[in-house]
């Protein structure tokens, strides 16, 4: 049985400091290798953004081959992840690599990669969806957003699989426009732009004070436009959406315009710049997969808890194929072996790599992929991987931390309620 204060989540300040949630993230991210040693700093690419964060006394630590902000001056990982969930913060993601994709058969061609129905897709939508390999596993997940038509698509994907991403499109193209010479699609990367993701309840308001051209309360959750920004009107692609499960907006900036813009929103005083620290704690609490933790190619869409992103018409032998569809639509017929689960776990904080065990502690079930303390929640969280028939909701498990098992239990995703704009 759950001890008393596991039910009732009870809150634990003494483990939850500025200070010690600081420490808490560092060493999180040290483990994921993102401040590794072996890192050489002379080898870090840097986003348009870097000397603006350096002049924000921002602590810049190795991440996805990038030198990126962990924190800014003297403002704890809380503070900052608080901030975000009260009122508004910006975050540099220009280490991500943004795609665009044109020509009579761009969606057909993104449709032989991934599983999503992007001919559903209307203009100016976003959707999330997934690279897979013949395996069914994913190479990586990404957002999908349908511009003017289906000619034209603009695609987000991770900045730790830049190398694997180019070079499976690159392939995929060079066959592709081999078999289509009469409608070839083009490819270019949106190398030197910038890319904002502006979220927090108040982040509509921040951003509309900068847009004298489009209404925001008519841009919903998933929906996208171009729109000028700020005082020198510049274009950018505002997409709404983000990463952390609160109102948002993602820009993408053209590259000349990227530091004076982002210096033109953060003057707003209800906006503070924000760090890999509270980034990895707001998209835990938002049920948010990282790859490279809770995604790898081993790990198909249907196991991650992303049959979503599968479209409903592409789910039959008959529909157009694309790569592992033998695979996912038996586990989608049958179930997958294992399935992403929440976790809430009593004592110290599981962290990735934390082994699960059925309630008795004698069989193991699954591995942790992330975990915090939850700063707004006051628990223990982690998100991991179960054996089915082990990840139904109130399922009570044991997790091993720190060489002892603690009293845990599978509870719903998010942990946080999403206030997305709808």
């Amino acid at each position: 049985m759950l001890s008393r204060s596991l039910r009732r989540a009870a809150i634990f300040p003494a483990e939850i400091t500025p200070r010690n949630a600081l420490r808490q993230a560092t060493r999180l991210i040290s483990r994921r290798g993102i401040a590794s040693t072996a890192a050489r700093w002379q080898d870090l690419r840097k986003t348009p953004l870097y000397e603006f964060h350096v002049s924000q006394s921002a602590k810049m630590v190795p991440f996805a081959g990038f030198s990126m902000p962990l924190s800014y001056g003297d403002i704890g990982q809380v503070a900052a992840h608080n901030h975000v969930r009260t009122a508004a913060g910006i975050f540099d993601v220009s280490h991500m690599l943004q795609h665009r994709f044109t020509g009579d058969s761009a969606e057909a061609f993104l449709m032989s990669l991934c599983p999503t129905s992007l001919d559903a897709l209307p203009p100016f939508t976003s959707s999330l969806s997934v690279l897979l390999n013949e395996q069914g596993g994913i190479i990586d997940d990404m957002m999908v957003t349908k511009q003017s038509s289906s000619e034209a698509y603009y695609v987000v994907t991770n900045a730790g699989r830049i190398k694997e991403d180019k070079e499976l499109i690159r392939e995929k193209l060079r066959d592709w426009n081999e078999s289509h010479q009469s409608e070839p699609v083009r490819w270019e990367t949106l190398d030197g732009w910038g890319l904002l993701a502006l979220q927090g309840p108040k982040s509509a308001e921040v951003l509309q004070a900068l847009i004298k051209d489009v209404d925001l309360t008519s841009l919903k959750f998933g929906k996208s436009v171009f729109a000028p920004v700020g005082h020198d009107k510049v274009k950018c692609h505002i997409a709404r959406g983000g990463y952390t499960g609160e109102d948002g907006f993602e820009i993408s900036i053209p590259p000349q315009h990227t530091v004076a813009l982002t210096k033109e929103i953060a003057s707003n005083p209800d906006v503070m710049m924000i760090g890999l620290g509270a980034r990895d704690s707001l998209r835990l609490e938002a049920g948010m997969c990282l790859y490279g933790h809770d995604l790898n190619e081993a790990i198909s869409p249907v196991e991650a808890g992303l049959t979503w992103t599968i479209g409903k018409e592409r789910r039959s032998e008959e529909a157009s194929p694309f790569p592992g569809k033998s695979r996912i639509l038996s586990e989608i017929a049958n179930g997958p072996s294992r399935r992403r689960v929440g976790l809430q776990v009593e004592g110290p904080p599981a962290r990735e790599g934390s082994k699960i065990f059925d309630s008795t502690g004698t069989q193991e079930i699954g591995i942790v992929t992330s975990g915090i303390p939850s700063p707004t929640t006051g628990t223990n969280i982690a998100m991991g991987y179960v054996a089915s028939g082990h990840h139904k909701k109130g399922t009570e498990v044991q997790v091993e931390v720190r060489k002892k098992l603690r009293p845990a239990f599978i509870r719903p995703m998010p942990f946080v309620p999403p206030k997305y704009y709808k």
